[in-house]
């Protein structure tokens, strides 16, 4: 994976953009075509104290997640993010599509609040790295900037 050349793409890709569902959308839409080996990209986004589906690619999918629930509902209640290489192994996990073995979630917090998390679910264990996890932050970081 080139991350430069990704980092740079993503940044024209939202520049001007100021909506936030056209943001979040063409987000999920972006990774879902520059990371290998995934079976789901989106974005979850807390309302009402849980978390609601938002602009994602895949499958059909939950609708809404309690904070006390599955990985998602870990790092939006902790605000840190979950790289998780089985979630067969993890206790609570929330299985919208049995294909997955491993997934990653980043929470997105705004002017110190939650925002919502970006959930990437693989069909392979082990699927995420250190490296991954460090430029999904960056991803982050640049959308934060726009939303």
């Amino acid at each position: 994976m080139n991350k430069n050349l990704f980092i740079k793409e993503y940044q024209a890709l939202i520049k001007d953009e100021t909506d936030t569902i056209a943001l979040l959308s063409n987000t999920s839409a972006f990774l879902n075509n520059i990371l290998n080996n995934i079976n789901w990209v989106g974005f979850y986004l807390y309302k009402n104290k849980e978390l609601v589906l938002g602009p994602f690619q895949g499958k059909v999918a939950c609708t809404h997640i309690p904070l006390d629930k599955g990985v998602c509902g870990k790092a939006a209640k902790t605000l840190e993010t979950q790289r998780i290489s089985n979630v067969h192994q993890f206790e609570g996990h929330i299985a919208c599509d049995s294909v997955s073995e491993s997934e990653i979630v980043l929470p997105i917090v705004k002017n110190n609040q939650l925002f919502g998390v970006l959930d990437i679910d693989a069909p392979i264990q082990d699927r995420f790295s250190l490296n991954d996890q460090n430029f999904l932050e960056e991803i982050i970081n640049i959308l934060k900037q726009s939303l």
